[in-house]
């Protein structure tokens, strides 16, 4: 019997060298990656081929073709040929999902662009005539009593305006700031078949024409109560226009407050009434600065309802009871019907104080909206924030229960 032996080759327990990349001076330069969604040469030849293709098939028709002359027409023409360009030149390399997909977007974006110059369009056309009023101080700091129509711009200005318009703009905020938000938070946290009724009448209330709200305020105030054509019932009539407005759209931001934040606070011994005022509302605010915004935007912009409420005065009125009280709206009317060329540059410059005064209005709104500590890191840390707050107003003596 023989023994067979085995011997086994040991291994090497070196480790192996790290060899390191050397610079090589003569190698080409990196070619950069393309970001993630960003066009390839045939998406940009169809983008950008489609709208240049248009650009010629617009004159064709507009210069050539047809008699249809003009700058509108040209722009017209020149988005429908852009979109059935894109389309077709998609189709020629896409599937049909990608045509869908950019000719929607082209859609979007041309909806967008005309948007933007309508916007654009109105401001500059509102400041380019208002400017020569601008430039004179006392048109901020002086009223229209005592000044000829055809008087030139160092005398007279729209302060007596502008003061009507805030103070009766406060007073339609003092009503229906309250009223909105707590309309929203009955039609949202309470619920009911009452509920249901409020909504239908919100949301009916939201078409209704100023107007009519003008003549129910004069009716019921004026007409009924015996009050006099005033800045108060001017306010009460901007009221009824500003009140659906914010009550809709806070109702929709009290939706948007996850459900989980009431659970977790009634969870934890909160009441309802602790929940809503220390979670809902603190987490919905700048939701809520919005929906004031809206309301705002709509009530400062009202004539008809001033017009039949308080009428017209060329000096400065203070005391919303006193009688007739100006607006801006109603200075800007007035002025534009007048057939004066200076007052219609006085309007269009009170057009120029109104835009200005809407945007004041709407960054203190949203600075007041704004999360404390300048937090804008999402919506997670206002909730717990939120949550903890009602989790420390919770009694001491239910918890030790």
């Amino acid at each position: 019997m023989s023994t067979s032996t085995t011997t086994s080759t040991p291994r090497s327990t070196t480790t192996p060298r790290t060899h390191l990349p050397v610079r090589d001076d003569d190698a080409p330069p990196p070619v950069p990656r393309l970001a993630i969604g960003a066009p390839n040469a045939d998406e940009l030849f169809v983008r950008v081929g489609a709208w240049v293709a248009a650009v010629a098939i617009a004159w064709l028709i507009t210069q050539r073709f047809l008699p249809l002359a003009g700058l509108p027409w040209f722009l017209i023409v020149l988005f429908v040929g852009g979109v059935a360009m894109t389309a077709l030149l998609t189709t020629m390399t896409g599937t049909w999902v990608e045509v869908k997909d950019r000719v929607a977007g082209a859609v979007i974006t041309g909806g967008a662009l005309v948007v933007g110059a309508a916007l654009v369009s109105t401001i500059t056309f509102v400041f380019l005539r208002g400017w020569r009023a601008l430039l004179h101080t006392n048109f901020f700091l002086d009223d229209m009593a005592g000044v000829d129509p055809k008087a030139s711009f160092d005398a007279g200005g729209v302060a007596h305006a502008i003061t009507g318009s805030l103070i009766q703009l406060g007073i339609a905020l003092v009503i229906t700031l309250p009223l909105g938000i707590g309309t929203a938070v009955f039609m949202t946290e309470v619920g009911g078949r009452f509920s249901r009724v409020v909504r239908t009448v919100v949301e009916a209330m939201t078409a209704l024409p100023s107007i009519v709200a003008g003549l129910f305020v004069y009716a019921v105030l004026i007409l009924t109560l015996g009050f006099p054509p005033s800045g108060f019932a001017a306010g009460m009539a901007i009221a009824v226009m500003m009140l659906p407005i914010i009550a809709r759209a806070a109702d929709v931001v009290l939706r948007v407050v996850p459900g989980t934040l009431r659970e977790a606070s009634l969870a934890l011994g909160a009441s309802r009434w602790r929940t809503v005022w220390h979670v809902v509302l603190p987490t919905a605010r700048p939701g809520l600065a919005t929906a004031v915004i809206l309301g705002v935007a709509r009530g400062i912009g009202e004539t008809s309802p001033v017009l039949l409420t308080s009428g017209a005065a060329n000096f400065l009125v203070t005391n919303p009871f006193e009688g007739a009280m100006n607006s801006l709206p109603l200075y800007i009317y007035n002025g534009a019907r007048s057939g004066e060329p200076a007052l219609i540059d006085r309007a269009f410059g009170a057009a120029a104080v109104l835009m200005v005064l809407v945007l004041v209005l709407f960054v203190i709104a949203r600075l007041v909206a704004r999360p404390a500590g300048g937090n804008r890191r999402g919506l997670v840390r206002p909730f717990v924030r939120a949550l903890g707050t009602a989790v420390r107003k919770i009694p001491t003596s239910r918890s030790s229960s």
